[in-house]
């Protein structure tokens, strides 16, 4: 078996990680426009998917961000709004973005490690965001993390104990 076929090289694990990536960048636009401008979903879908590089995407996930962020809105702002130090109106469209779609995936996406969203939260807040959002995103995922991954964080607090 060539190494580029096996299952688990790690060209192909590059491949889904920048998939993924390309995933989020898409949802996180989709999500700005929609919330700049609601509209129904599938319109801002249909738009991005129009979008150059919309073929490397990882297009499951993409639809799971836009379409459950969405979806799932009100609960997503419900269980946020404790860690912002500023009424909801205040926030950028960016950081309410990342952090409605990085809320939803660490809520639906437990096959991903909650530090892996939190860093391309991060990631994507210091690509699309003010100077120093990315700061604010990171403290407030941290705590939505404690809450949402609590068995996932004692868990590997418990192994590095050991």
């Amino acid at each position: 078996m060539s190494e580029a076929s096996k299952p688990d090289s790690g060209k192909r694990q590059g491949h889904t990680r920048n998939a993924r990536r390309r995933s989020r960048e898409l949802a996180l636009q989709g999500l700005y426009q929609w919330f700049l401008n609601p509209t129904e979903v599938g319109e801002v879908d249909a738009h991005i998917r129009d979008a150059p590089g919309f073929d490397k995407a990882d297009r499951e996930h993409y639809e799971s961000l836009l379409h459950g962020s969405v979806h799932h809105l009100d609960a997503l702002m419900h269980q946020i709004q404790p860690f912002i130090d500023r009424p909801w109106g205040e926030l950028s469209p960016v950081e309410k973005a990342v952090l409605v779609l990085a809320s939803h995936e660490m809520n639906t996406h437990a096959e991903i490690p909650y530090r892996v969203v939190i860093n391309e939260a991060v990631e994507l807040t210091k690509t699309f965001g003010g100077t120093d959002a990315f700061k604010f995103v990171n403290g407030v995922l941290d705590k939505v993390a404690a809450q949402a991954r609590d068995s996932e964080i004692k868990a590997q607090a418990n192994s590095q104990s050991s």
